[in-house]
C-alpha cells in the first residue's frame, strides 16, 4: 500500500476557512444575544451539558426525563469537557462552527485523494461553504448531528485509505451523536460494500448501525423515557413503534406513497439539490446513496420543519452531495466546467436561499424590550428554579429546574419555581399575550411571589 501525502493548506484556504468560522460562530452568538435562540434545542442540551460538567445527572426539566433519552447522544458527555473549563453556551456553537469548517477541511483532503487540480479543490470547499444548509442549520440554536456531518467524510477518507483503526473510531462518534444517524451509517456501510469494494469497511458500518440502532431505540430510549422515541408520532400512520413503522415499510410500502408526493417535497428536493444541480450527473448518482434513509425519513413526514434547509435533519443528506460533487469535477464532468462559475453558481443560491436576511427582519422584531431583558436576567444571580418564555431558555439553563411558559403548560404549581420572568409584548414561541397576561394575574395572586422587576412589559417575580 503506497504511503499517502497530502498537499498542505495554501494561506488562501486558511484565510478562507478562518472567515467562515468567524462568520457561522459570530451569526449564531448574534442570534443568541438578540434573544433569538431557543429552549428547543439550545436550552435543553446547554443545561444537560452544565449538569454533567457539574458531576449532576443529566435530567432534561424541558422535556421531563435523563437527556440519553431523548436520541441517546453520549457525545453531551465528551462536549460537557469544556464546560468544566468555564460553562458557557457558547462552547456549543463555537463547537458547532468548527464542526462545519472541518467538514471543508475534509473535503479538502479527499479532492487530494482524488488527485484534483487545487483550484478545483478549492472550489469544492466553497460549494460546501457556501451551500445555504451549513449556514441556515448553524443558526439553528444547537445540534449534536453536526459533529458527525465531517465524521461522515472521515469515514470515507479513512476507508479509501484503508485505516481501519480511524475508520472505526469515525463510526463510533458518529453514532453517539444521533441515534437514527445509525440509519445512515448502514447505507454508508452497503456503499462502502458494493460500489466502493470496501468488504472489511462496509460490514463493520452495517454491524455497527444496526447493533446500535436497536440498542439506543430499544433499550437506551425506552428505559429513560418509558416510551418510544420522540419522533415516532411523526410517523403514527406506519405505526407505533419503532419496530411495527420498520415491517410496515418493508412489507406496505404502499403506506408512504400518499406522502411523498406533495408540492412540499417538490419544493424540498428542488431546495437542496439546485444549489449543486450543476454537478448531478449518472457517474455522480451512485454517491446519493447514502442519503436514501435520512432523505426518506424526511419525505414521507408530515412534519414541515423536516422539508427545509433551516432546520438540521438534512446534517446527513449534506456530506454525500459534496461527494457527489466532488465525483462530478473529478471526471470534468458537469454543466460548469470552470471553478469561478462553479463559485459564482453556488454564491447565487446562497444569496436567494440563505437565512442571513432573518438579521434584518425576524430577529430585529423584539429589540423594544431587549434591554429590559438583559436587566431581568443579571437579577436572578442564583441556580434557583425559573419558569420563563422559550426565547430566553438558553440563557438561564444552567442550572437543575428550568421550564418554559407556554399556551399549553397547565403549570399548576408555580411554587415550584423560584424566579418566573415573562414577556407580556413578546410572548414567545407556543405561547400568546392571553397566556401571560393570565399568568401574570395568577402569580400577582400568590402571597409569597414578589415583583422585582417591570420595565418595557418584562415582568420579574421572586418567591420570597
Amino acid at each position: 500500500m503506497r504511503k499517502i501525502y497530502f498537499k498542505p493548506l495554501s494561506q488562501p484556504v486558511y484565510q478562507i476557512l478562518a472567515i467562515a468560522t468567524l462568520i457561522l460562530f459570530l451569526s449564531s452568538s448574534l442570534r443568541h444575544a438578540l434573544f433569538k435562540s431557543n429552549a428547543y434545542d439550545l436550552g435543553i442540551f446547554d443545561q444537560a451539558v452544565y449538569l454533567i460538567s457539574q458531576g449532576l445527572p443529566p435530567f432534561s426539566s424541558l422535556m421531563g426525563y435523563h437527556i440519553l433519552g431523548d436520541h441517546a447522544a453520549w457525545i453531551f458527555y465528551l462536549l460537557a469537557i469544556p464546560y468544566k473549563i468555564y460553562p458557557t453556551v457558547h462552547w456549543l456553537l463555537l463547537i458547532q462552527a468548527l464542526a462545519f469548517v472541518s467538514g471543508a477541511v475534509i473535503l479538502w483532503k479527499l479532492a487530494n485523494l482524488a488527485d484534483l487540480p487545487e483550484n478545483k479543490s478549492v472550489a469544492l470547499i466553497l460549494v460546501y461553504l457556501l451551500y445555504p444548509a451549513v449556514f441556515n442549520i448553524n443558526l439553528f440554536d444547537f445540534h449534536p448531528e453536526v459533529i458527525a456531518l465531517p465524521l461522515f467524510l472521515t469515514a470515507v477518507l479513512t476507508a479509501r485509505k484503508q485505516n481501519i483503526l480511524s475508520f472505526s473510531l469515525s463510526i463510533l462518534f458518529i453514532l453517539g451523536c444521533k441515534e437514527i444517524l445509525a440509519l445512515t451509517v448502514i447505507a454508508l456501510g452497503f456503499w462502502l460494500l458494493f460500489l466502493e469494494k470496501r468488504k472489511t469497511y462496509g460490514m463493520i458500518a452495517i454491524l455497527a448501525g444496526v447493533v446500535w440502532f436497536l440498542i439506543a431505540t430499544q433499550l437506551i430510549i425506552p428505559y429513560y423515557t418509558h416510551g418510544q422515541p420522540a419522533a415516532i408520532n411523526r410517523y403514527s400512520f406506519l405505526g407505533n413503534s419503532v419496530l411495527e413503522i420498520t415491517q410496515n415499510i418493508l412489507l406496505k410500502p404502499w403506506l408512504i406513497f400518499r406522502n411523498i408526493f406533495t408540492s412540499q417535497n417538490l419544493e424540498y428536493l428542488a431546495f437542496l439539490f439546485l444549489p449543486i444541480l450543476w454537478a448531478i450527473s449518472f457517474k455522480s448518482l451512485p454517491f446519493l446513496w447514502p442519503v436514501i434513509p435520512a432523505l426518506a425519513l424526511n419525505l414521507i413526514t408530515d412534519d414541515q420543519p423536516q422539508k427545509d434547509l433551516v432546520h438540521h435533519y438534512s446534517i446527513p443528506i449534506l456530506p454525500f452531495l459534496m461527494l457527489s460533487v466532488l465525483a462530478t469535477l473529478q471526471v470534468n464532468g458537469g454543466w460548469l466546467k470552470k471553478p469561478k462559475y462553479i463559485i459564482i453558481w453556488s454564491l447565487i443560491f446562497f444569496l436567494i436561499l440563505g437565512k442571513y436576511t432573518f438579521f434584518t427582519s425576524m430577529y430585529l422584531n423584539s429589540l423594544d424590550t431587549w434591554q429590559a431583558t438583559r436587566e431581568a436576567i443579571s437579577m436572578i444571580n442564583n441556580k434557583g428554579p425559573v419558569l420563563a418564555w422559550t426565547e430566553i431558555i438558553p440563557h438561564l439553563s444552567q442550572r437543575p429546574i428550568i421550564n418554559m411558559a407556554l399556551t399549553e403548560s397547565k403549570l399548576d404549581n408555580l411554587q415550584q419555581f423560584e424566579h418566573i420572568l415573562l414577556n407580556l409584548r413578546h410572548p414567545g414561541w407556543l405561547s400568546s399575550t392571553e397566556t401571560i397576561s393570565n399568568l401574570i394575574s395568577r402569580i400577582e395572586k400568590e402571597p409569597n411571589f414578589k415583583l422585582n422587576y417591570h420595565k418595557d412589559d418584562v415582568f420579574l417575580f421572586q418567591k420570597q
